[in-house]
């Protein structure tokens, strides 16, 4: 069973996501296929498998692992939402130690220091996707700019693109730490214009959760929901403008669309 986000976390992102849409106007597929994009921006799930953390769960909660980590991932977002939305910030690595805090204390598990540290830095060590290396690396071939935009913390995301190999294969690692907001607030979003320096347009967004789907699309970026969970559409009002399972359906939609007539 996968997490679902509890009606507390749904309703904050319900409300973010509508501040949004009232700057934002919707685009439809048709909207963006006609053009050759120059960059994608990728939340770090769509890279690196979340589950990964499940085995180190087991060994401290066996039997209890799903649902250890479900709470666990839920609480964790659920913080970051609610610490963006009240101006009281601090970085996901935080945010994530918390959450474990949390979820130990409702699961009735006593972690030893040594344990929660391990768990800590499972989150240092997510596997990658069967599909990453290949995906990032035809991007890179077709010199298509390749950045994140991730709540994760920058110690995060380096150190799982560095025991990945895959660091060399980013133009920049951004967290949303840069300017001590979360997705989706529309100033996190924002911060892949900021460092490419190119239009939203440009910019496919690959988005790993529904919520962040409703995020990016009401920023105004392409968006690519790479649902590898099966999950439904969040009911937010917003659509993706490619659903997908796997990377391989992204790199359709960021290398084969034609180019951008030049205007006369």
């Amino acid at each position: 069973m996968r997490p679902v986000i509890s009606s507390l976390g749904a309703l904050v992102v319900c409300g973010s996501i509508a501040v949004a849409l009232t700057a934002v106007q919707q685009r439809h597929e048709s909207g963006t296929r006609g053009r050759r994009f120059v960059a994608v921006a990728f939340d770090y799930f769509v890279l690196f498998n979340p589950d990964s953390v499940v085995s180190a769960v087991e060994q401290v909660s066996p039997g209890k692992a799903r649902e250890f980590t479900n709470l666990w991932r839920t609480r964790q977002f659920e913080y970051s939402w609610l610490r963006s939305m009240t101006d009281r910030y601090v970085d996901f690595s935080v945010i994530t130690e918390d959450a474990l805090v949390y979820t130990a204390g409702a699961m009735k598990v006593d972690l030893t220091s040594s344990q929660k540290r391990q768990l800590l830095d499972a989150f240092l060590h997510l596997t990658p996707w069967s599909d990453t290396t290949h995906a990032l690396r035809r991007l890179r071939a077709a010199n298509v700019r390749v950045i994140t935009i991730a709540n994760f913390s920058p110690t995060m995301l380096r150190a799982n693109a560095d025991q990945a190999g895959l660091t060399t294969l980013f133009e920049a690692l951004v967290s949303t730490d840069a300017n001590h907001t979360y997705k989706p607030d529309p100033r996190a979003y924002q911060l892949g214009v900021d460092h490419l320096q190119i239009a939203k347009d440009d910019i496919v967004f690959a988005a790993f959760g529904g919520w962040d789907v409703a995020g990016a699309k009401a920023f105004g970026y392409p968006t690519v929901w790479v649902n590898r969970f099966n999950q439904p559409l969040e009911e937010l009002g917003v659509r993706p403008d490619r659903t997908v399972g796997d990377l391989s359906g992204l790199l359709d939609f960021v290398l084969n669309a034609p180019p951008q007539a030049t205007a006369r």
